[in-house]
């Protein structure tokens, strides 16, 4: 059974995300809990930053400090985590490195390579493996006291699956389309593999308090629409059903469901039907022929603007807006106002509480 909490005093994502008609259009931005915010250095202290993800009370005060920070304006905390807990959980050692990003000092290099299998036959005790995560969002509902909801979150199995060959982040994907193309059935199994701990670490997110779960494809850009039907959407389309199927089991309600395919604007039709209530989009997808293309469809949509706009200036800003509220806030429903990737270092905060106050200014009645 799900955990007791306060009741939610705003439930504006949620009745959104459900594609219910809303007062104005939910709010909040991916990373909002991170570099470009001076109480996070403060908090985060010279710990590493796995370590802050594996400290539930850490976690769970860079998660709220957005929430204080923009409160009245923001509308959902999402968890402060990472995506690559599941290759760790898989039993590969993934390292932060300052300054560079992530680092797997053992990558996958072929289905020839022992650890392949060993990641493979694993069997993977998820709640064991990730409870500092579970841990973390139970103390942050506990903390939030129903201000607004918590979204819990996974990578998507194909950008898993590109940093466990690649070995960190990389700009040709020569290993990931190595192995797609060279050992696809073997690519196969492990993104299945992948699949099914995502499916187990949502539903113990929802289980520990997450109000609503988002998938994270952030390298699907790099496949073409042809790969992408094959590697990438045949496993997002598993998560999408599957959970539901295990919280069912767990006797917990359904949660809303996001899908964020970054670069994936070609597959937007069949991403729709892919099962999730929300489809996140990146700056490169077009309002106008986004509306067109979901149709009658009770699918709502996420972003979408530029993170690059918050270095502008305010007229920049606003202007970024103006072109999201007049293309997605379509019959007071089928939005939830967001960047079209995560804010970036360097930004200063208060260009993003001018994102903020644009989007109530020009949504409000």
């Amino acid at each position: 059974m799900a955990r007791q909490f306060e009741p939610l005093s705003n439930d504006l994502l949620i009745r959104a995300a459900w594609g219910q008609i809303v007062e104005r259009p939910p709010m909040w931005v991916m990373r909002q809990a991170g570099r470009y915010l001076p109480e996070y250095h403060e908090a985060k202290g010279n710990r590493d930053f796995f370590e802050c993800c594996r400290d539930p009370e850490i976690a769970s005060t860079l998660t709220l400090q957005p929430i204080d920070r923009f409160a009245g304006l923001i509308d959902a905390a999402i968890i402060f985590s990472d995506i690559l807990v599941i290759p760790q959980a898989m039993g590969m050692l993934v390292e932060m490195v300052e300054k560079k990003g992530p680092h797997f000092p053992n990558p996958l290099k072929s289905p020839a390579d022992n650890q392949y299998q060993r990641v493979l036959e694993r069997q993977v005790d998820v709640e064991k493996e990730l409870g500092y995560v579970y841990k973390a969002i139970t103390l942050t509902r506990e903390k939030l006291a129903g201000r607004v909801p918590l979204i819990g979150f996974c990578g998507a199995p194909w950008t898993l699956f590109c940093y466990m060959v690649e070995g960190g982040g990389t700009k040709l994907f020569a290993q990931s389309k190595t192995w797609i193309y060279k050992y696809p059935e073997e690519s196969r199994r492990l993104l299945s593999k992948i699949a099914d701990v995502c499916v187990e670490h949502l539903a113990l997110q929802v289980q520990a308090g997450a109000q609503m779960i988002m998938v994270f494809d952030s390298w699907a850009g790099e496949l073409g629409p042809s790969s992408f039907q094959k590697f990438s959407e045949p496993y997002l389309s598993h998560i999408a059903k599957k959970l539901p199927n295990r919280l069912d089991s767990l006797g917990i309600d359904r949660v809303p469901m996001v899908v964020f395919p970054k670069g994936a604007w070609y597959a937007l039709d069949s991403l729709c039907d892919l099962g999730y209530d929300v489809v996140g989009m990146d700056w490169l997808q077009d309002a106008d022929a986004a509306v067109k293309i979901r149709g009658p469809r009770n699918i709502v949509f996420q972003g979408n603007a530029d993170p690059g706009i918050l270095y502008g200036t305010k007229e920049a800003i606003t202007e970024a807006v103006e072109r999201m509220v007049q293309g997605f806030w379509v019959g007071n429903k089928g939005w939830i106002a967001n960047l079209g990737h995560g804010i970036t270092p360097g930004v200063d905060p208060d260009n993003l509480g001018h994102f903020f106050e644009e989007i109530h200014r020009l949504t409000k009645h």
